[in-house]
């Protein structure tokens, strides 16, 4: 027998589209587009033979046949989602966090095992990606990034304001002494971050400096820790951020040859997507942010 179900998808848009009575709101609290929710409804009422909405101005109204289907199904599918929520409660949880290398390394791992003490209910899978563009072809609970805007579907709590400024290790500054001079800084060799989106590069640092533009003495790498761990061997000097190389610093495993710092426009955010949240996500939401303040 041929069931007369509409699709689920096209019952969970139309409840949201009722229950807000605006498309746009329910693609916001969906992390969909408003076109995917007005196909929904589409296929919804074709599914019925029935206009389900009155599209008037200023707001969008339901016809008599949509507010009884919105009466017949909110409640259903509220106690489909209780019941979701609760067995989601009883289950260990597992979240995927995805983050750049460099913050992974440097910012997280550092820090992770608090998280695990406090909550070794709950998996996480963190998964280094360092092209934020990525994160809408995967399946993503929580974002790490640092980027001037937040992608779409994603809602973003700034971490960090940063700064920039030059490190290197003790021993290249000893053998360098000149490079405490920001100009003659523009002679040493310079560890380069290649392909890295948004971040401040050297030639932004010189700008900001107004010192000319340095020569080419330098290393260039693709990964940011292949740079610090170059910075760490002494092989030159590399510009960091100074929310992943703290630890180094506090340590004096690498020093700031110069005081001249810049003050980036981009953060580092703290992506959620728009489609809600289990308590294992909550919970790591919250001791990320927490983390941030300590």
């Amino acid at each position: 027998m041929k069931s007369s179900l509409p699709p689920l998808n096209s019952l969970v848009a139309f409840e949201a589209a009722a229950r807000r009575l605006s498309f746009t709101k329910a693609a916001d609290e969906l992390g969909v587009s408003q076109g995917a929710i007005s196909r929904q409804i589409k296929i919804l009422e074709e599914t019925l033979g029935s206009r389900l909405f009155r599209r008037t101005k200023p707001q969008l109204a339901l016809t008599k046949t949509g507010q009884g289907y919105y009466e017949a199904i909110s409640l259903p599918l509220a106690r489909i989602a209780d019941a979701t929520t609760a067995i989601k409660d009883n289950s260990q949880g597992s979240i995927t966090l995805v983050t750049t290398n460099a913050m992974a390394a440097f910012w997280l791992l550092p820090r992770y095992s608090r998280f695990q003490a406090d909550h070794p209910e709950i998996e996480v899978n963190i998964i280094a990606v360092d092209s934020i563009a990525q994160l809408d072809q995967m399946e993503v609970d929580l974002g790490l990034y640092y980027c001037k805007e937040s992608p779409e579907h994603y809602r973003a709590t700034p971490l960090f304001e940063e700064r920039v400024f030059p490190v290197c290790s003790p021993n290249y500054l000893t053998s360098h002494p000149e490079i405490e001079d920001p100009e003659l800084l523009a002679r040493s060799t310079r560890l380069v971050l290649d392909s890295a989106e948004d971040w401040i590069d050297w030639h932004d640092w010189f700008d900001s400096a107004a010192i000319e533009q340095p020569g080419d003495h330098k290393i260039v790498l693709n990964s940011y820790p292949l740079v610090i761990q170059a910075a760490l061997n002494g092989q030159g000097v590399a510009l960091a951020w100074e929310t992943l190389v703290d630890d180094y610093l506090d340590s004096g495993l690498l020093v700031a040859p110069t005081h001249n710092a810049l003050a980036t426009q981009s953060r580092f955010y703290l992506l959620e997507h728009k489609r809600g949240q289990s308590p294992a996500v909550s919970a790591m939401s919250h001791w990320l942010q927490k983390e941030t303040e300590a």
